[in-house]
């Protein structure tokens, strides 16, 4: 007797989700540009600032748009999240000219400063897209390939702020302030 293929757990999506989607949806309707303001909006409400699955599936299922699509766009697009994000969120810019004044020295003080696995994180900083968040989800680490401010080398964003010339000392100060609740 064959046996029947394991089900992937798929969570139900809780009616309060499902009524945000339909008024993001209903608000943006079939306009251009309309999959990234919903898809926007939702993750905006969502209380870990990411895009889950059941999410993505409904969206498709109500818009009429393939789920490829739509997870092409939201892989594609760096505000976009497919994981829980922290309550605090640091990127570091890893385009050249960040790159050539110390941001892979940054990102590394800063995962280990916060306690990311040292050996994933290290494997990590040469990514263009990287996320880490802390156990405890107070913090999220990422990179993006470039801010476009290249002149104020190295950049880093800490909860959607930029910093410019950023050195160890500054970014320690910053990660300091958020844990102690200032900011």
């Amino acid at each position: 007797m064959p046996t029947a293929a394991p089900e992937v757990a798929q969570r139900e999506l809780e009616a309060h989700e499902r009524l945000l989607i339909d008024q993001a949806i209903s608000r943006y309707g079939k306009r251009p540009g309309a999959l990234l303001g919903i898809l926007e909006t939702v993750q905006s409400a969502n209380t870990h600032k990411y895009l889950s699955m059941e999410a993505l599936r409904y969206i498709a299922g109500e818009t009429g748009i393939p789920p490829s699509r739509i997870y092409s766009a939201v892989t594609f697009y760096a505000l976009f999240n497919l994981e829980p994000q922290g309550e605090h969120v640091v990127c570091v810019c890893r385009g050249t000219a960040c790159h050539t004044r110390g941001s892979r020295d940054l990102l590394e003080k800063l995962c280990l400063d916060l306690g990311l696995n040292e050996r994933e994180s290290c494997e990590n900083c040469e990514a263009d897209k990287m996320a880490l968040t802390t156990g405890d989800r107070r913090f999220t680490v990422r990179t993006v390939a470039c801010f476009g401010q290249c002149a104020l080398a190295p950049v880093v964003e800490v909860d959607h702020h930029i910093l410019s010339h950023v050195n160890e000392r500054t970014l320690q100060r910053e990660v300091k302030m958020l844990l102690q609740g200032r900011k």
